[in-house]
């Protein structure tokens, strides 16, 4: 068996009809995958309810320069759980590069610096993640569950969360408007 080309970097796009109705229309930016599984963030959900500065408050940091903008709903995976996309302009503890679209970092290090003015110039804040095990991901590709998108970091930074979704299409060269729910088999 060959291993398939693994798609760090990648946006996966959920694709009209996929049976899980959590990840309907989502965006998901594909952070690690190996031959272990894959981790994603989503980048297509605002998290209801929640806002930046309220989640600065929460854990204790002073929201200080922090703008007031959404919180994405990252995956159902450890909902609790914290992250930020960021450009590579700043680096702290345990930041991981992304396929050359961004870095990720999970730590507090990074929410502190972004209320104080010294963070990131760009970046999205996301609560939970999307993980899938080993072969986990290759298989639903097959299913017609996900499309495979190019990653863009203009599409993660500088695109309305609720048009990603139909902008990676787009990129692609794939109007989303002409996609079926409908699978067929030849």
């Amino acid at each position: 068996m060959t291993t398939p080309p693994f798609l760090s970097g990648k946006m996966l796009l959920a694709m009209p009809g996929m049976a899980d109705p959590r990840f309907e229309r989502s965006v998901t930016l594909l952070c690690v995958h190996d031959e272990n599984g894959a981790v994603g963030i989503g980048i297509g959900q605002k998290r209801a309810g929640m806002r930046f500065r309220a989640l600065l408050k929460q854990l204790d940091i002073d929201p200080g320069q922090a703008p007031d903008c959404a919180v994405h709903h990252g995956g159902p995976v450890e909902p609790g759980r914290g992250f930020v996309l960021h450009s590579s302009d700043w680096g702290g503890q345990d930041s991981l590069h992304v396929g050359g679209v961004c870095t990720m970092t999970g730590t507090i290090d990074v929410l502190k610096a972004i209320a104080e003015g010294r963070g990131p110039k760009q970046w999205v804040v996301a609560l939970g993640y999307a993980g899938w095990g080993a072969g986990q991901l290759e298989e639903e590709m097959t299913r017609h569950g996900w499309f495979a998108a190019e990653g863009r970091a203009q599409i993660l930074f500088d695109t309305p969360t609720d048009e990603r979704w139909a902008a990676c299409f787009k990129a692609e060269g794939i109007d989303p408007r002409l996609l079926s729910s409908e699978t067929g088999a030849a």
